[in-house]
């Protein structure tokens, strides 16, 4: 057995001194790094036609949108990359976002219970996020998260549109299980 070596949490600054060097991404969770996968063929689709179905609303609005490989800070100790956000009003890190009005993550069967559980508590703690979807990589079907007041309304979906209140439109599922 090797000797013990004493762990404690990452700042962000050393967190974001961590990431610049690594060879693969992580994300910041309580202040600890935990290594990313890769996509599969089917979530990295997904992605590709949400950014083809939403960058149209993003740029009419003057809103942006990051997608894999931008990070969002939840708090002081976490830190994700989520599948694609978009950010409307003035929010200038460069090396991360903290305020978006939409983010989206794809499950996967490895990323599944981590976006309905852990992400789903700390993305709608945001105070600027007016909606989370989860997009099933697997089959077509949405399961949103949409402010409401002081609170969220939860809505599922297998065909039509969603509602995209931050950019002015609706997200055609049709369009985003494209090819699929």
């Amino acid at each position: 057995m090797g000797a013990a070596k004493q762990v404690r949490p990452l700042t962000l600054e050393e967190y974001l001194a961590l990431e610049r060097e690594a060879p693969v991404k992580h994300e910041l969770v309580e202040g600890f790094p935990h290594a990313m996968a890769g996509t599969g063929d089917r979530h990295n689709r997904v992605v590709v036609n949400l950014v083809l179905a939403l960058g149209p609303l993003a740029r009419k609005r003057g809103c942006r949108l990051y997608a894999s490989d931008m990070r969002l800070k939840v708090d002081a100790a976490t830190v994700y990359y989520p599948d694609l956000m978009v950010v409307c009003e003035e929010d200038p890190g460069e090396y991360y976002k903290e305020k978006p009005c939409l983010v989206i993550e794809v499950l996967s069967d490895s990323t599944e219970a981590t976006d309905r559980r852990e992400k789903l508590r700390k993305y709608l703690g945001l105070p600027t996020l007016q909606t989370y979807l989860l997009l099933d990589s697997r089959t077509p079907r949405a399961f949103g998260y949409y402010r409401e007041g002081e609170g969220w309304v939860y809505r599922e979906a297998e065909v039509g549109t969603l509602p995209l209140p931050c950019l002015g439109g609706h997200l055609d599922l049709a369009e985003v299980y494209h090819g699929l």
